[in-house]
């Protein structure tokens, strides 16, 4: 059962409209094909009253009504006739699972809290409601007063309840204790249906949740990007893989299709998912350091059971100072781009050297630094270096450019003001080659592209064209920095206009 839509919701600053209510319901129910949707709290607002009734209308004309659940209250039926007017055929009970709980916020007996339980069931009932009941505050409770969660339960077994729910509400159970309360509850209530609901306080939702299992519990609940109170709940995702990989158990989910709803509910939360989020973080199937790419070459050896197509995602190698040349080849792999070794191994060097500057380089970026790499190939041995410039902008001053070249092994310097930094080194450049009385090109365009795909602003591209003797040419730069990227295509034509010199 997904309770994005109720418990998820109740995350910080997360409130879903009525139209996103009615898109994720049908993205669950639909796509990823969840068996039950929690999809929201009785008697919270109008709001949240025409969103409810917005989605049962939608579930009724498709047939999914009973997939869908309201939590409700112990309030005389009060919450029992908000979900019948809209239109809702499940009511989720929320009860006092622990003794403490019980007696410091209600201030009642166990005998008038089961009064009070089993009048609401019999008015919904009456309704032909359906009834699940949350025994709030169990994992507290079967720690500390199990006598009072066995009480409860004895005095229910005869009223017509679905499912008990079992909730870590406070989220602190780990691992074995989760196995050993639940264990105690299935040995005792063998023909009851038991659902269980964790919490990440701990960071232990997912671990809880395969503990649950193991101790015979039927029902999951879950959220997508683990939405939720506090830290949040069991996120969809993991324990999808969990259950199939970990487990060995079966269930309706289609988990091509948890990539594009956490994407949606990202969206519609505003809650990021985080990039080393398991199954659906950005990160989770990309490889970064080379050996595992040339180990994915070598008979797979860096994959596991969690390939990316098995949830609508597909594996990709990072480019940076740690992928190395194997990460490269899958990479080019994928463009359908074949290079010679001692072209790669360049291509190594420049995507090594943007790493160092801790860019983030992506694959839209690899096509432009490989053509920056041919280019800067054509001049093996170039007749002019820079050696040192010094860029300065400041508020109410014209930048000023400082510039040391060395041409055929002599060093020039000049320094000079501009209208920006690219012209202030421009008219550095210009002096230096004036005292040489050798004439500069004339630059007659100058433009900028970004490699595309959005998710990098690693590297700007600079083109500029030039005419010399009345030719035409261009020079592309690369770089992080737009104004370095145009000093960088400024000395390819310089070489190349020295070139052309010696013949």
């Amino acid at each position: 059962m997904d309770t994005t839509l109720r418990d998820g919701e109740q995350t910080s600053g997360v409130s879903f409209a009525s139209d996103e209510k009615l898109s994720i319901a049908k993205m669950l129910l639909g796509e990823l094909c969840v068996d039950r949707v929690e999809i929201a709290s009785a008697r919270v607002s109008d709001g949240e009253f025409d969103g409810v009734k917005k989605v049962t209308e939608w579930a009724k004309k498709t047939g999914c009504i009973d997939r869908l659940e309201v939590l409700g209250f112990i309030d005389g039926g009060e919450s029992v006739n908000w979900i019948e007017k809209a239109g809702c055929k499940v009511v989720n009970l929320l009860c006092k699972g622990s003794y403490k709980h019980l007696s410091g916020q209600l201030n009642k007996t166990p005998e008038q809290h089961i009064a009070d339980i089993s009048a609401v069931i019999s008015i919904a009932r009456q309704k032909n409601i359906s009834v699940n009941v949350y025994l709030e505050d169990w994992s507290n409770g079967i720690k500390d007063a199990p006598e009072y969660v066995f009480l409860l339960v004895d005095a229910l077994l005869d009223l017509p309840i679905r499912r008990y729910m079992l909730p870590d509400t406070l989220g602190v159970l780990n691992p074995l204790a989760t196995y050993n309360y639940c264990r105690a509850m299935v040995e005792r209530y063998p023909q009851l249906h038991f659902d269980f609901h964790a919490h990440n306080d701990y960071d232990l939702a997912v671990g809880n949740v395969f503990s649950a299992i193991r101790a015979g519990v039927k029902g999951i609940h879950t959220t997508v990007n683990g939405l939720g109170e506090r830290a949040g709940n069991a996120p969809l995702g993991s324990v999808l893989a969990v259950i199939k990989d970990q487990l060995g158990e079966e269930t309706n989910l289609r988990e091509d299709k948890i990539n594009l709803v956490s994407r949606v509910v990202e969206t519609c939360s505003g809650i990021h998912i985080p990039p080393n989020c398991p199954i659906v973080g950005e990160s989770v199937f990309t490889q970064c350091a080379g050996v595992h790419a040339d180990g994915d070459s070598k008979n797979n050896l860096y994959y596991n059971d969690l390939l990316p197509e098995r949830f609508g995602r597909i594996r990709e190698y990072a480019l940076g100072k740690t992928s190395g040349k194997a990460n490269i080849r899958k990479n080019l792999e994928a463009l359908h781009i074949n290079l010679d070794d001692d072209t790669l191994r360049k291509l190594s060097e420049r995507i090594t050297e943007l790493g160092d500057k801790k860019e983030n380089v992506t694959p839209d970026d690899l096509p432009y630094i490989i053509s920056d790499v041919l280019q800067q190939a054509a001049y093996a041995e170039p007749r002019v270096k820079i050696l040192n410039y010094s860029l300065a902008l400041a508020q109410g001053l014209r930048p000023v450019a400082t510039l040391k070249i060395e041409i055929d092994g002599q060093a020039y310097e000049q320094s000079s003001s501009g209208d920006g930094q690219y012209d202030a080194f421009m008219k550095a450049l210009k002096k230096i080659y004036s005292e040489l009385n050798q004439p500069l090109p004339a630059l007659t365009n100058y433009t900028v592209t970004i490699p595309p795909g959005g998710r990098t602003d690693a590297l700007v591209q600079t083109i500029i064209t030039w005419r010399h003797n009345n030719v035409d040419f261009k020079t592309k730069g690369l770089d992080s920095d737009q104004t370095e990227a145009a000093i960088k295509a400024t000395v390819k034509m310089l070489n190349r206009i020295e070139v052309a010199h010696l013949h």
